[in-house]
């Protein structure tokens, strides 16, 4: 395959990185909107945004520079798309809010609506941003750099994590309710369903920055590291 051909494979995977991104944020903030508490990192984003002059999407900017720049020494290497994950997805969702597409629900029904349909979206969005395999998004690259670095399962280190952000955000003012259980539960099986609707492989490899320079500068692709 030549450069050329590698370079056009590579635009064609940014429209499908950016669309998922623009969900993503779309689902986080239809999270928010449900009034019913957000997710464990959502949590840590809306209480750093109560705290501070931020605004709830810089506040994930932040946030998500910060995850980069811990997981490195880790042994986590960023992606094009992890980058692009810090910066769009709060970018994002500040226009979203801004715009007011999604606006706050105070009815019961109308919460728990746009609590499943956020579920939903957040499934979607994993599988257009992921399939194009330019870089997992900071927090997974927080939680694979522990992984390489402790040797512990997966489930142990998600966990951990979660409950560390979780009660940071809270304490920070955070909202914590039934969506943070509901989304807890439910955001994984909607990523699992979409993966497997879309046949994407999640254990597939992702292409650090290093290996997308190579992968564009030459002819031949570069071996990609396959996460566990």
């Amino acid at each position: 395959m030549d450069t050329a051909l590698d370079w056009v494979v590579f635009l064609k995977r940014l429209p499908s990185l950016f669309l998922g991104l623009f969900l993503f944020s779309l689902g986080i903030v239809a999270i928010l909107q449900s009034n019913l508490g957000m997710m464990p990192w959502g949590v840590l984003n809306v209480g750093l945004a109560k705290v501070t002059p931020f605004t709830i999407g810089q506040a994930s900017q932040i946030i998500g520079l910060l995850v980069i720049i811990i997981s490195y020494p880790l042994g986590f290497t960023p992606g094009l798309g992890t980058l692009a994950n810090m910066f769009f997805v709060g970018y994002f969702m500040d226009l979203i809010i801004w715009w007011n597409l999604i606006p706050m629900q105070t009815e019961l029904p109308g919460q728990l609506v746009l609590l499943l349909l956020s579920v939903m979206i957040l499934g979607f969005a994993s599988l257009l941003y992921l399939r194009v395999q330019l870089g997992a998004g900071p927090r997974d690259g927080l939680m694979l750099g522990v992984i390489k670095k402790l040797d512990k399962p997966v489930a142990y280190v998600r966990a951990a994590i979660e409950v560390a952000v979780l009660t940071l955000g809270f304490l920070m003012g955070g909202p914590v309710g039934i969506g943070t259980v509901v989304s807890a539960l439910t955001v994984g099986i909607s990523v699992q369903f979409f993966f497997k609707l879309g046949h994407f492989n999640g254990k597939s490899s992702q292409i650090d920055l290093l290996q997308l320079y190579r992968f564009l500068k030459k002819p031949q692709k570069p071996k990609s590291t396959t996460h566990e």
